[in-house]
């Protein structure tokens, strides 16, 4: 009886933590568009939304009843069921790869030990390949069931810049590994304790390369500019999710953002502590639990929201690669980097356990 009594409520708590990260994902997807058009307005010196609410803060709401309120449109010559899964698979995923992200440190509630994190598997960064992966079956599916060559043409360049930058994603993080010696997210946080413990905490001051690795092959991921290839309007019109519309295409669009915020959640975790910050160890020591609980999640979004910011900024900022030129960056630099910055790890880790 006792241990079906903590089954209910570790369920509880569990689904608690999945509405609020789903719920928060969301929000911060929809005002993640508005955020772009005051970014890209900045950029170009103009105002940007300001007619729906003050500042325009209800204009990702009158996009999304306007998105909910278009005709739903399936071309006759589509695929049904895969034109119908692609954005669904695509949203999905988005949504998936929080599930393994710390989010606060544990804290007592009830005389119950509360995980802020859904999943605390040992392996999360697998995990979260695994997702990134799948997820270019929503974005391949899309383009090929809508029957359309420009759209097909858009999800193939998608597909391949996406696995040719995984590679180096995935070199680049082999050298955390072997300095953390996890692949647990929730043990490389613990790994980054605070910021200065005899020298830097943060992986990203121990791994500048790998930092900038990760971060090029993120904006390839995202299909953020520079790399927005898949979505080159003047050569693709409007890319891989061209025949879609209504809810369809509002799916695509926020798996775009959400993939956003998480990745950006994501570079926090692995390089910058996390929810760790300087002297938190202080922190914590004067005020009450639940109120340092929350001081960690909003350190987080904070650095998540920074990340954000800073893509972008760059997309308002550099012009679009070629595609020869964004293969070439992926294959010919960013692997034979990663692969060094790789071996140079190795050595140094055996040269300090002799």
């Amino acid at each position: 009886m006792m241990l079906l009594q903590m089954d209910v409520a570790f369920i509880i708590e569990k689904l608690i933590l999945i509405t609020i990260i789903l719920f928060g994902s969301l929000g911060i997807a929809m005002y993640a568009t508005w955020g772009e058009r005051k970014v890209a307005a900045i950029m170009q010196d103009r105002k940007g939304p300001s007619r729906a609410g003050p500042f325009g803060l209800l204009q990702p709401l009158a996009d999304g009843v306007k998105l909910f309120m278009k005709e739903e449109i399936i071309p006759d010559s589509s695929t049904r069921f895969l034109f119908i899964l692609g954005p669904c698979l695509a949203m999905l995923t988005a949504l998936l790869t929080s599930a393994v992200v710390p989010w606060g440190p544990d804290f007592q509630l009830a005389g119950r030990t509360v995980s802020l994190q859904v999943a605390d598997i040992n392996i999360g960064i697998l995990f979260i390949f695994g997702v990134l992966s799948v997820g270019v079956y929503g974005v391949m599916l899309g383009g090929w069931a809508s029957n359309n060559k420009f759209s097909l043409l858009s999800s193939i360049r998608a597909a391949s810049q996406a696995i040719s930058y995984e590679l180096a994603m995935g070199l680049s993080l082999i050298a955390v590994i072997m300095m953390t010696g996890t692949l647990s997210l929730r043990e490389i946080v613990a790994q980054q304790h605070g910021f200065w413990d005899g020298g830097f905490t943060w992986i990203a001051f121990r791994q500048p390369i790998g930092f900038l690795v990760f971060l090029i092959c993120t904006f390839a991921e995202l299909n953020r500019a520079p790399f927005d290839l898949a979505e080159a309007e003047s050569e693709l019109n409007m890319g891989f999710h061209q025949e879609y519309s209504s809810m369809k295409l509002g799916f695509y669009l926020f798996a775009e953002y959400i993939n956003l915020f998480v990745s950006s959640v994501i570079l926090s975790t692995l390089f910058f502590g996390g929810y760790n910050f300087p002297f938190m160890d202080a922190v914590q020591g004067a005020v009450p639990e639940w109120l340092f609980v929350i001081i960690c999640v909003m350190v987080l979004l904070t650095k998540a929201v920074g990340f954000i910011l800073f893509f972008m900024f760059v997309r308002w900022t550099l012009p679009r690669f070629r595609y020869d030129q964004l293969m070439k960056l992926g294959w010919k630099t960013l692997i034979p980097i990663a692969l060094i910055n790789m071996v140079i790890t190795g050595i140094v880790v055996l040269a300090r356990m002799k």
